[in-house]
C-alpha cells in the first residue's frame, strides 16, 4: 500500500509514523516541512521517502498523490490568519482534490474535536468566534462533502491529547502537565462545573493503523476520546495518584469566575468566554483502540501521569 503522511513531526504524527513503520511493510511517503524534527529512524526499513516540502506547494506532488492509495492528512497551520487559511483550508483541499478516486481507497483527515457540539455534528459558534485554527478547521471540515473523494473520507476529531517523550515531541497538554500539578496544591480546594475527553496520541496511531489495515471501513466522523470525566473527577485522580489529601472544596461558581475576571481585570476573546461558558465539552459517541476490539494504552486520568513519567 502506498501511503502519504503530513504532519509526521507533531506528537501524533511522531507515533503515527513510528507505528506504521515498525508495525506494517507499507510505501510510505513523509511531506514534511523541517526534516531536523524527526525523531525516529527513517532507514529502519526499506519503502520509508522523505519528501521535503509543505502544503503550501502541493501542487509539486500531483504526480505522486494520484498514485496515493492512503492519504493520512495531519499538518495543519498555527500561524497568522493569512497563512492558517492558506494551508488549513486552501492547500487542503487542493490535496485531496490532487488524489485520484480510483485509485485512493482511504483518506485519514484529522480535524479537532473543538469544532463539534455535544451531538457531534459542527458547532456554529466555532466557525464564527473560534480562534483561527478552530475557524479553518471547521471551515475545511463543513467543505469536505464537495470533493469527488468524499465517501472516503474518514474525519477523526481527537479531544484533549497527551503523549510525548525523549523521542518524540509533547503534545501541548502533556508539555504543560508538570505546571498544572504545581498549582494542583491550590486547584484541589475548589469544585468546578466542567467535564471532557481525553486520548493519548498511541491509541490515536493504533485507531489510524486500524483504518488503514480496513480501509473499507466505511464510518465518515470518528470522535477520539475515552469515556468523558469530569475535572472534580480528574482532579480527585490526580490527587490520589500523588498522595494529596482533599479535606473540603469550595465550589468554583461561574459568577466566582468572573468576579476573578473583573479583578484583575483579564482579557477574554470570545471563544475563551464561550468555552468557559459552555464548559461540558462531552460527545454522544467516542472512540478508542477499544471500539476495534484492541487494547487501549492511556485510558485514565492515572495513566497519563505515568506515560508522562510524572508518578
Amino acid at each position: 500500500m502506498r501511503i502519504f503522511l503530513t504532519g509526521s513531526s507533531g506528537c501524533i504524527g511522531h507515533y503515527i509514523t513510528e507505528t506504521l513503520i515498525k508495525e506494517t511493510d507499507h510505501e510510505l511517503f513523509l511531506l514534511v516541512r523541517n526534516p531536523d524534527r524527526l525523531q525516529f529512524n527513517l532507514k529502519e526499513r526499506p519503502g520509508i521517502h522523505l519528501i521535503k516540502g509543505d502544503l503550501s506547494q502541493i501542487e509539486e506532488q500531483a504526480d505522486l498523490l494520484d498514485t496515493i492509495e492512503i492519504a493520512i492528512l495531519l499538518a495543519t497551520s498555527w500561524g497568522g490568519e493569512e497563512e492558517s487559511y492558506h494551508i488549513n483550508v486552501n492547500k487542503s483541499m487542493t490535496l485531496l482534490k490532487l488524489l485520484n478516486p480510483s485509485i485512493c481507497q482511504k483518506v485519514i483527515y484529522f480535524s479537532t474535536a473543538s469544532i463539534l457540539g455535544r451531538d457531534n455534528q459542527p458547532l456554529e459558534e466555532a466557525g464564527t468566534i473560534g480562534t483561527l485554527y478552530v475557524k479553518t478547521k471547521y471551515l475545511c471540515y463543513t467543505q469536505l462533502e464537495q470533493l469527488e473523494i468524499a465517501p472516503k473520507i474518514t474525519t477523526l476529531f481527537p479531544t484533549f491529547v497527551f503523549g510525548g517523550d525523549e523521542n518524540k515531541p509533547y503534545s501541548h497538554i502533556s508539555g504543560g502537565l508538570p505546571d498544572i500539578l504545581k498549582l494542583l496544591n491550590l486547584i484541589r480546594w475548589f469544585k468546578a462545573d466542567g467535564s471532557f475527553h481525553f486520548i493519548h496520541a498511541q491509541d490515536i496511531a493504533r485507531i489510524v493503523k486500524y483504518l488503514v489495515d480496513n480501509p473499507q471501513y466505511k464510518e465518515r466522523q470518528l470522535v477520539l476520546g475515552n469515556a468523558a470525566t469530569t475535572v472534580d473527577q480528574a482532579v480527585a485522580e490526580f490527587c490520589q495518584a500523588l498522595n494529596k489529601k482533599i479535606y473540603f472544596q469550595m465550589p468554583l461558581s461561574f459568577g466566582l469566575a468572573n468576579f476573578f475576571i473583573f479583578l484583575f481585570r483579564l482579557q477574554m476573546a470570545p471563544w475563551d468566554r464561550f468555552c468557559m461558558n459552555y464548559r461540558h465539552f462531552v460527545y454522544e459517541k467516542t472512540t478508542t483502540p477499544a471500539t476495534f476490539g484492541l487494547v487501549n494504552y492511556c485510558p485514565t486520568v492515572k495513566d497519563i501521569l505515568k506515560t508522562r513519567g510524572l508518578i
